[in-house]
C-alpha cells in the first residue's frame, strides 16, 4: 500500500480474491482463506467484501453472533430469510441489516434467475456482545445518495439514519456526477473509502473501481468525480 501522511491507499488487485464458480469474492481485510495478520481491520470495520453472485445462488443457511453485518445493494436484488421469520428483498441502492447479537442464522441469495447480484457486504464489531438479535432493510432512490452523502446505518447520536447500528460508527453512500463532497474525520477515528464503481479521487489520489481509501483522523477528506462510493467513520477496535 502507498501511504501519505494519514491517508493510505489500498488498490484493487491487492485484495484478497476467490473464485467460488457462482461466487466472485474480493476481500479488503482478512477473510476466509485470505488472512494476512498486517491487515485484520481499520478500527471497529472488520470486514468488507465485495461480491458477484451467480443468477438463482447464493449463501445457504448459516449462523452469525456479535457482529453488525451491514449489506448495500449495486446490481440486481439480494433475497435474504432467517431464523427470526424475516424474508425480504432489496434492489440497488437498498441496504439490508442485521445485528447478530446472541446468535441467529439466515440465508443470502440472488433473487433474480436471470441476473447476476453484486453487492458489498461490511461487519462492524458491536459495543457490546450478547446483544438481541435485530434485522431491518431501507430501500433508497438514487436522487437521496446524488451528489451527497447519505447516512445509511448510524449508532451515533449526531447522525440521523434509518437504521441504528450496536457501534459508534457511521456508514454513508454517494453517487457522484461531476461532484465533489468533503468529509472530516475527525481525531482519532478511523474514515474507510470504497470504490464501487466509475472513477473518483480522494484529495487528489485517483481510485478505481476495486479502491480504497484508509484515513487516520485528524484529516479533512474531499472526494470528487463521477462515481458511486461508500465511507465509514468508525472508532479505533478495543485494544488499539
Amino acid at each position: 500500500m502507498q501511504t501519505t501522511a494519514h491517508l493510505s491507499i489500498q488498490r484493487s488487485k491487492e485484495r484478497g480474491f476467490a473464485d467460488h464458480g457462482w461466487l466472485q469474492t474480493y476481500h479488503s481485510f482478512s477473510f476466509a482463506d485470505y488472512f494476512d495478520p498486517r491487515n485484520s481491520n481499520w478500527g471497529a470495520l472488520r470486514v468488507f467484501n465485495d461480491d458477484v453472485i451467480a443468477a438463482d445462488k447464493g449463501f445457504g443457511t448459516h449462523p452469525h453472533r456479535d457482529m453488525e453485518i451491514l449489506t448495500y445493494v449495486l446490481e440486481g436484488e439480494l433475497e435474504h430469510k432467517d431464523s427470526m421469520g424475516n424474508v425480504g428483498v432489496i434492489g440497488p441502492g437498498g441496504v439490508q441489516y442485521l445485528s447478530a447479537g446472541t446468535g441467529i442464522a439466515h440465508s443470502e441469495y440472488n433473487h433474480s434467475a436471470e441476473r447476476p447480484l453484486h453487492l458489498v457486504q461490511m461487519w462492524v464489531t458491536p459495543r457490546a456482545r450478547n446483544l438481541k438479535p435485530q434485522y431491518g432493510q431501507v430501500d433508497y432512490a438514487r436522487e437521496e445518495r446524488l451528489n451527497r452523502w447519505l447516512p445509511i446505518a448510524t449508532g451515533e447520536p449526531n447522525v440521523e439514519s434509518k437504521i441504528a447500528i450496536w457501534q459508534d460508527a457511521s456508514a454513508y453512500v454517494a453517487r457522484l456526477e461531476n461532484g465533489s463532497l468533503d468529509f472530516a474525520v475527525r481525531a482519532k477515528r478511523f474514515a474507510f473509502l470504497f470504490v464501487a464503481q466509475g472513477d473518483l479521487t480522494a484529495n487528489g489520489t485517483t481510485l478505481g473501481p476495486g479502491d480504497a481509501a484508509r484515513i487516520a483522523g485528524p484529516l479533512d477528506l474531499t472526494v470528487a468525480g463521477n462515481g458511486e462510493a461508500v465511507l465509514w467513520d468508525v472508532p479505533p477496535a478495543d485494544g488499539e
